[in-house]
């Protein structure tokens, strides 16, 4: 079975070739290092539960989405500070996110420079989520 030319996020259609980016930049473990007073190294560590980013983003080569979709996004961005939502991936993994709490979780430039864009305008854009 061909893999799905999509990434869903809510039932809105991404495109694939919008790539995460820092799927590698984080890891599940938390540690940090301190000394004693007798110059003991003390470790405290644990693993995270939540809060990995993923970032979908495309390029100008790759990845396009349109202006419609694009502000679809937005909205949904928009819509509620804390909701979570549900992300399948193109190539099927899922994952419960929310959009990130970066200044802009959605942004996007046209690829073109349309005086008037209408909602089919290739747009290249960056959808920033972290895991709940």
């Amino acid at each position: 079975m061909p893999a799905p030319k999509f990434h869903t996020l809510h039932g809105l259609q991404i495109p694939r070739g919008m790539v995460w980016v820092d799927e590698y930049g984080w890891s599940a473990v938390e540690k940090s290092l301190e000394y004693s007073l007798t110059g003991a190294a003390l470790i405290d560590g644990a693993k995270r539960q939540a809060g990995r980013p993923i970032t979908l983003q495309g390029e100008v080569d790759a990845g396009w989405i349109q202006r419609g979709r694009l502000e679809t996004l937005r909205q949904l961005s928009e819509a509620d500070a804390v909701a979570a939502y549900s992300l399948v991936l193109a190539d099927g993994r899922t994952f419960n996110v929310q959009f990130a709490p970066a200044a802009i979780p959605v942004e996007g430039k046209p690829l073109a420079r349309p005086e008037l864009p209408d909602d089919q305008q290739p747009y290249v854009a960056t959808v920033r989520l972290i895991t709940v």
